[in-house]
């Protein structure tokens, strides 16, 4: 149900958002392979995304098993001289030589707002072209630098360290890793500010790359938005609610531990517990769409037509054509 409801979230940010798809087409120019073989003679391959002339960015694990990796767009290849790693934040610069690619212009991270419409470009299942995917922010997490992104723009093996870009064509982030489950994947990005440490780091030519990511690590030591993931997209409602109850009580005024918790809630059927929940997400961002559905249909569930029309007002005032999708999710035609 909340897949059904994320497309229809979609089909409206799509209906309601500009993009510029000359700018789009030219990031898709700076979206090239990491290839590689392994000890065994297999292949080893993922993405990168060109950022400066004859640099490279990647994730590192994409690197974890070649001696030898090197930079491929089609039949052309281009040798790794040198690679400036960060294994812990999975980001790698490699060097290369003659390589005739023009650096995908930045964004930023911090500027990026939840619902807003973004684009995944890579080279999924090792495609020799890379395919794109449009999907909107679901989640941003504050880091040091940068917020780490949530997406529904999905990405298959092949396409990690691929770039996430705004409809302007700017990298906001690199696609690095998933959660997979019955519920459907859940897809985070590192966020684009991470590579002006990355950039300040020395350079080696040692290969493979070695050491623990940060979103490998052990799960009572994650951040409370990855170790809901897992859950979430394995559909394991009781888990989450358990983990969604610790990171309320840790993070209070976070919306998206809230919504976290409703959620779970909704979907045990313990009803007017999810109202409350969904209350407190939109009292803390109140511009929270899937949080403003949830509390629609849960209001449907408890037989609280008044809220339901009040949830309906308020979709009217942040966007009017959120109120038809917000009809058809509630199954009410054209009058909730």
């Amino acid at each position: 149900m909340r897949h059904f409801l994320l497309a229809l979230l979609a089909v409206t940010a799509s209906t309601a958002q500009a993009f510029d798809q000359q700018a789009l087409m030219d990031s898709y120019s700076g979206v090239v392979m990491i290839r590689g073989y392994n000890q065994d003679g297999g292949m080893a391959y993922g993405s990168g995304v060109v950022v400066a002339e004859n640099a490279v960015v990647t994730n590192c694990h994409v690197m974890r098993a070649t001696k030898q990796p090197w930079v491929s767009r089609g039949e052309d290849s281009y040798s790794i001289t040198e690679v400036r790693a960060d294994a812990w934040h999975d980001l790698c610069l490699v060097t290369t030589h003659n390589m005739p690619f023009k650096p995908v212009p930045r964004g930023n991270s911090l500027s990026l707002t939840r619902g807003q419409e973004i684009t995944a470009i890579g080279h999924s299942n090792g495609a020799p072209a890379p395919l794109t995917s449009r999907g909107e922010i679901q989640g941003l997490y504050p880091t040091t630098a940068g917020n780490m992104i949530r997406s529904s723009a999905k990405f298959l093996m092949g396409a990690s360290g691929s770039g996430l870009f705004d409809m302007q064509g700017r990298l906001v982030g690199i696609n690095t890793f998933k959660t997979a489950g019955r519920g459907g994947s859940i897809h985070f990005a590192l966020p684009v500010e991470w590579l002006e440490t990355l950039e300040k780091m020395p350079a080696s030519s040692d290969f493979p790359i070695s050491g623990k990511a940060l979103w490998e690590e052990d799960e009572d030591k994650k951040p409370f938005y990855m170790r809901a993931a897992v859950p979430e997209s394995r559909q394991d409602w009781a888990a989450l609610e358990k983990i969604s109850v610790q990171w309320t009580q840790q993070e209070v005024s976070s919306a998206d531990a809230w919504f976290s918790l409703g959620l779970s809630q909704q979907s045990l059927k313990q009803f007017e517990a999810a109202a409350i929940s969904f209350d407190k997400a939109v009292a803390l961002d109140n511009q929270f769409i899937e949080a403003w559905f949830r509390r629609g249909e849960v209001a449907q569930q408890l037989g609280d037509i008044q809220t339901v029309h009040r949830v309906e007002t308020r979709l009217q005032q942040i966007d009017p054509l959120l109120v038809t999708a917000y009809q058809a999710y509630l199954g009410c035609g054209h009058g909730c």
